[in-house]
């Protein structure tokens, strides 16, 4: 342990050993064990040899095959998922009441239900072992500076703005077996890949009013929609657009915030970087603010590690972390919202989903066979 820090290390166990665990989660961890803020104290899949092999590839002591038997044994301080998103509400209320805080892969959970459930599982003290999601795009150095200066009022009211997740992918992808379906992944593009600009756009523009969606299937073998766009109205009044799809060969993640006094825009892919952000003033604004506004500060990319190391903190002041509770819910809410709309060809507007609405229990509204609005006439013919 290093001799500056306080506490002793956070006794961390990682769930599921693919590749957003080996890519990501694991090597952010080693490194956060290398400055003595975690200590990775087991990894568990249920293939043990995928288990064995992650352990001795990152030096883990112990390797499971069942998530109850590790919490029993170790009582981890955190216990990472990286397992498909059905699970992970049995998963994370379990960790939970075995006294871990949890941190959970993105897509969260197939449905509001699912989430509410995790989130009940918390206690009320401050504290509390709670579970927490993977929402990177909001703790890169770019989005705290922006997100700073948006609340200060700093560039005007928000006006209009573009949300864009446009990315391809193959039918290769889809053959992993909990990819594209309902029950498992809870969602096509608008859960599984466009939550992150999504989550960010939430973020950077505060609490959104209404959706009007569309969505289809257009391409791929799947249950779920390989495409959807949406119209938002935000609580400021401002308007937006959100596109999502894994149709598209030129991949770009994209958003712009266009305010009375600039234009924000940043683009990039899978990760950013200070310079990935654009600033562009309206005429007549002075240079002094221009430069002030560029001035981003020490580069920290929008990374797992750079979350991480937040969710670190915030677990040792017993402070609640911005992706949990409410902070998380917002953008499962908003996904809700927009398959409702999609489905139901009406606007939907926040609060309105809640238990006994069919989108509560289910993203598909309680009919996994349906087709997306939009679908191709000939299916729909058949």
């Amino acid at each position: 342990m290093s001799p500056h820090r306080p506490k002793p290390p956070l006794r961390t166990a990682v769930v599921g050993t693919g590749s957003i665990a080996r890519g990501a989660h694991l090597p952010a961890l080693a490194t956060l064990a290398g400055e003595g803020a975690v200590e990775i104290v087991a990894v568990v899949d249920v293939a043990e040899e995928a288990a064995r092999a992650a352990a001795e590839e990152f030096a883990v002591a112990s390797a499971f095959t069942d998530l109850d038997t590790m919490l029993g044994e170790l009582r981890p301080d955190l216990v990472v998922l990286c397992t498909p998103p059905s699970l992970h509400r049995e998963q994370a209320i379990a960790a939970v009441r075995a006294g871990a805080h949890v941190w959970c892969e993105k897509p969260p959970c197939p449905s509001l239900a699912d989430y509410d459930a995790m989130t009940a599982a918390t206690g009320e003290e401050p504290g509390s072992p709670a579970t927490s999601f993977v929402f990177q795009h909001r703790f890169g150095s770019g989005a705290r500076h922006v997100r700073r200066l948006l609340r200060e009022g700093a560039f005007g009211r928000p006006l209009v703005a573009h949300c864009q997740t446009t990315w391809y992918r193959d039918a290769a992808y889809y053959a992993v077996p909990w990819r594209g379906r309902w029950d498992t992944e809870g969602g096509g593009p608008a859960m599984g890949h466009g939550i992150h600009q999504t989550d960010l756009l939430l973020d950077l523009l505060g609490p959104w009013r209404e959706v009007r969606a569309m969505a289809a299937r257009l391409v791929h073998d799947v249950q779920t929609e390989d495409v959807s766009t949406a119209q938002v109205r935000f609580a400021s009044g401002a308007v937006a657009t959100v596109v999502n799809s894994v149709l598209s060969p030129d991949e770009v993640s994209r958003v712009r915030i266009d305010c009375e006094l600039a234009t924000v825009e940043l683009t990039h892919l899978y990760g950013y970087r200070n310079a990935d952000w654009r600033i562009t003033p309206a005429p007549g604004v002075p240079e002094r603010k221009v430069r002030d506004w560029n001035d981003f500060g020490p580069d920290e990319p929008s990374s797992h590690l750079a979350q991480l190391r937040a969710l670190v903190a915030d677990i040792e002041a017993a402070a609640p972390h911005p992706t949990s509770g409410e902070g998380g819910r917002r953008v499962v809410e908003f996904t809700a919202a927009l398959y409702k709309s999609a489905f139901t060809d009406t606007t939907v507007r926040a609060g309105e989903i809640g238990p006994g609405d069919p989108f509560y229990a289910a993203m598909h509204g309680g009919d996994p066979d349906r087709l997306p609005v939009g679908a191709r006439e000939e299916e729909q013919a058949v």
